[in-house]
């Protein structure tokens, strides 16, 4: 009787279930999986024992996809709506996606927007990124507001900084110390918000439609930046930042210099 109970768990998935897609984890509900009936993951969640399904070494089931893409499959079978984000450019691969996972509502509506899409490139519109959601992003009202013909496109500002902090903190603290903005993008986007406050020295007689990484500001206010790029109706997307600290020598009771190198990224 134990071992036939045992046996039935084994045969049944959990409630809670990890997926390995690409390389990707993901953990979700066994409800949202199988939420669309006759769909690849309905009928492989329902239709099958976890015995059947591939594993990976940590016994997640694997699908060999776009681990990437694969978010959006779900965002779309737990509301059966979806939104992708601003500028999403990879709408004919999460097609292929939805007709792998045999969603053809999904696939159908990926289809329509594509078509959308293409024709509103050619009018000069901007594409629109819903689907089937009323709900709208949650930043796009806080966003400046991007004027007629403005041309979109990301700039990425960075900048390696240094700071002391002393026995006494409060009284020793000594605060960001900013050695030199730099500058990565578009010659023409970089130009369009910077201006003169640009310095091309280190990549001089650069045509505007192609890209540098060496332009720098001849300010070293992040704010001041940030307040150029906003007004220019960029809005920040990510940033990174990495860090050390080293003792001035073996003494623990010395100053601590911090060093750290960070870059934010801006899209319009």
């Amino acid at each position: 009787e134990d071992f036939s109970e045992t046996e039935n768990t084994s045969q049944t998935f959990p409630d809670i279930v990890e997926l390995n897609v690409g390389g990707q984890v993901y953990v979700t509900r066994l409800e949202t999986l199988t939420a669309a009936p006759k769909s690849l993951l309905w009928a492989k969640f329902t239709q099958s024992c976890p015995a059947d399904l591939p594993k990976d070494g940590k016994g997640r089931f694997f699908f060999d996809r776009d681990g990437f893409l694969f978010r959006y499959i779900l965002d779309y079978l737990r509301d059966s709506e979806l939104s992708l984000p601003d500028f999403f450019k990879e709408r004919k691969r999460l097609q292929k996606e939805a007709d792998f996972f045999q969603l053809p509502e999904l696939s159908r509506r990926l289809a329509a927007v594509s078509k959308d899409s293409s024709s509103t490139e050619d009018s000069g519109e901007p594409e629109e990124a819903e689907l089937g959601s009323p709900v709208t992003s949650s930043s796009s009202s806080d966003r400046a507001p991007r004027s007629p013909g403005a041309v979109s496109g990301y700039i990425t500002v960075g900048y390696r900084g240094s700071y002391t902090i002393g026995r006494d903190i409060q009284a020793d603290a000594k605060f960001r110390r900013v050695a030199r903005i730099t500058v990565c993008g578009k010659i023409s986007l970089t130009k369009e918000v910077f201006g003169e406050t640009l310095n091309e020295s280190r990549d001089p007689d650069r045509p505007p439609d192609k890209y540098t990484s060496r332009y720098y500001l001849k300010y070293n206010f992040l704010e001041q930046a940030f307040d150029r790029l906003s007004e220019a109706g960029f809005h920040m997307v990510a940033c990174n930042s990495t860090g050390t600290c080293s003792y001035g020598s073996n003494d623990p009771g010395e100053d601590k210099q911090w060093t750290s190198y960070t870059e934010y990224v801006f899209c319009r």
